[in-house]
């Protein structure tokens, strides 16, 4: 298995310094992503009254990226740089890559925004930036592609857990939405 992970991250990875604007858009997507994604959250919540909704997905994202801790306490992956592999356009800690904590962060929100959100486009959308997102990481030399398949595969397993739980989540949600409805009264 780790030689097929080497193997495609060779290849996504071998497009690096080839081109300037590629480096420079790949850099960008890959580091500055997940800030669509707060920004798509900040939207729903404020300005789009789906305060529910952007809330669970906030959970889904805080509980996948729990789950990255817990496997990171129980398996360790080398990134590729430290396994002297393929070009690193982006300076990086040489910390467990498995799986990626910004594909995480990213597919975890747009999963449950596709699940939940009457706007298909926009979470069919989302869904594909976090594809590209974790992709990109793999360009830029910071993870293999099996860390963003492992970060697919946490963002559903929190979105089954949220979803099934969220009838007892709903009095923390309610509480959230009451304190913010308070704080943007006095204001």
């Amino acid at each position: 298995m780790e030689e097929i992970n080497q193997s495609l991250f060779l290849k996504l990875n071998s497009f690096t310094n080839t081109n300037s604007m590629l480096d420079f858009l790949g850099i960008i997507g890959a580091e500055y992503m997940p800030i669509v994604f707060i920004i798509i959250e900040i939207y729903l919540f404020f300005f789009k009254k789906k305060k529910n909704i952007a809330i669970f997905a906030f959970m889904n994202m805080l509980l996948a990226l729990g789950i990255n801790q817990v496997i990171g306490w129980f398996y360790y992956h080398n990134r590729p740089f430290v396994d002297g592999l393929g070009n690193t356009i982006v300076n990086h800690v040489a910390e467990n890559s498995f799986p990626s904590d910004h594909t995480t962060f990213m597919f975890a929100i747009a999963i449950y925004l596709y699940v939940k959100l009457d706007n298909k486009i926009l979470g069919e959308s989302l869904l594909l930036l976090s594809l590209i997102g974790g992709l990109l990481r793999v360009f830029v030399g910071v993870h293999y592609p099996f860390d963003i398949a492992g970060s697919i595969f946490v963002s559903l397993i929190a979105f089954i857990i949220i979803n099934k739980y969220e009838y007892k989540l709903q009095i923390l949600n309610d509480f959230i939405i009451k304190t913010e409805e308070r704080i943007f009264k006095k204001i």
